[in-house]
């Protein structure tokens, strides 16, 4: 027999069924609230208590500290599987085999071209224009060289829109870049795998060559990984809502980076490195900072200790701190900045007032190490996040298209005005 809520409204009641998923969430189904009880809507600000849809990409238990793509542990993904293989997995709901992991990376390759007019958009940014605009702009302007829709019937169509924006992204990324810091642009190595062609066209420079540094490709294709999906956050949540309009996949991907740019959500490692700025810049004093942030009374706040979902420890960053020491240790990068870093990290393992309350380090405050000791200068933090991020839009985008789910209309509790009459402005 299926569960069902009783709702008791006025002293009438109205029942709904209860859906539960393939982890026993459950979830009580109100789509019939507002025609069965005559106009009746719930209000949830942030919608934290709302689930917007079923999805098969993946699961989080923040309680327990669980999260899963398409049923893998994301530890035994992140040691051993590489990013495109999570990517593979994420959109189509299997691990590649080899055949067709080889195909898919040749696929992207073949698609990583970008118009020559895309450069004279670049141009017409400053250099003081932030990557993460210009790299929302260059993905959206992407339409007008592949204006054709896709037809999301048919397979054919789809794979090639997948293959596209994979094969373009990276090197839109890496341009935002080299546009920033006043390097010619590059496409890069076919020669090379994926992650490790994105960090050549990111450093090479014009007067020589790239040398690959294994560990540094390790520790970003594991960041790539931990960060390519995470269930209906923010910019998830605004690709599926765009996308649930009919908007094509790069316009509704443009705006998934928009939203991933504000300082609570993908902007949250970039503020872990000006947080580290502000202590150094003060002294240094781990121990004062730590203080700081224990007092109740005091406006500082830690960033990237604890998480808004994870109640325990983020399952990801005990994956990322492991390559976060071996980055630090190869690279033996001298930085007073990361140093302060390394102190608080070790305070609040430590700290009693930490542990109780489970505010450890987070994949943020190891991702801004790792991208800072590689030499990412801090604005590009973000679009680093968005590379990562994009197999998890482009699954969940698919997935909302195939399910054929009607567009996004979220109601509201009107609280202005009553009726009021027009007065002219003499009167007023």
């Amino acid at each position: 027999m299926s569960k069902i809520a009783t709702l008791e409204i006025d002293g009438k009641k109205y029942e709904f069924p209860i859906t539960t998923g393939t982890e026993n969430e459950s979830a009580i189904d109100i789509k019939a609230l507002r025609a069965s009880t005559g106009g009746v809507t719930t209000i949830d600000p942030g919608y934290k208590n709302t689930g917007s849809c079923e999805s098969a990409i993946t699961f989080l238990n923040g309680e327990e500290g669980i999260l899963r793509y398409r049923g893998y542990a994301i530890e035994e993904l992140a040691e051993k599987a590489d990013f495109l293989e999570v990517a593979y997995l994420l959109i189509f709901g299997e691990l590649p085999t080899k055949e067709q992991l080889d195909k898919f990376h040749t696929d992207i390759k073949a698609q990583s071209h970008v118009d020559e007019d895309v450069k004279k958009i670049i141009d017409g940014f400053p250099k003081s224009a932030h990557p993460m605009g210009v790299l929302s702009s260059l993905t959206s302007a992407l339409v007008a060289f592949n204006p054709s829709s896709v037809n999301v019937d048919s397979e054919e169509d789809m794979y090639n829109a997948i293959v596209r924006i994979l094969g373009k992204f990276p090197v839109l990324t890496a341009w935002a870049y080299r546009k920033r810091v006043g390097l010619p642009l590059d496409y890069g190595d076919d020669n090379l795998g994926y992650v490790e062609n994105f960090l050549k066209m990111m450093f090479k420079k014009p007067s020589g060559d790239y040398t690959t540094n294994k560990v540094v490709v390790d520790a970003l294709d594991k960041l790539l990984i931990l960060h390519a999906d995470h269930e209906q956050n923010c910019s998830t949540s605004t690709v599926r809502m765009v996308g649930s309009s009919h908007a094509g996949l790069f316009v509704s991907i443009s705006a998934g980076i928009a939203a991933l740019w504000g300082p609570l959500h993908g902007g949250a490692n970039q503020a872990v490195i000006e947080m580290l700025e502000g202590i150094k810049e003060d002294g240094g004093d781990t121990k004062k900072y730590m203080a700081k942030a224990k007092d109740k009374q005091d406006p500082f706040r830690l960033m990237g200790f604890g998480h808004r979902v994870y109640k325990n420890f983020d399952p990801r960053a005990k994956i990322i701190k492991k390559s976060a020491d071996e980055v630090l240790g190869d690279l033996g990068v001298d930085d007073p900045v990361l140093d302060i870093a390394k102190g608080l990290e070790k305070e609040a393992l430590e700290d009693s007032y930490f542990v109780d309350r489970k505010l450890y380090p987070n994949v943020d405050f190891y991702s801004g190490i790792i991208y800072r000791a590689m030499g990412i200068p801090v604005e590009m933090f973000t679009p680093m996040f968005a590379l990562g991020r994009l197999p998890g839009w482009i699954a969940q985008w698919r997935e909302m298209r195939l399910r054929k789910e009607p567009i996004g209309r979220p109601r509201q509790v009107y609280i202005g005005e009553n009726l009021r009459s027009f007065k002219k402005i003499d009167n007023r």
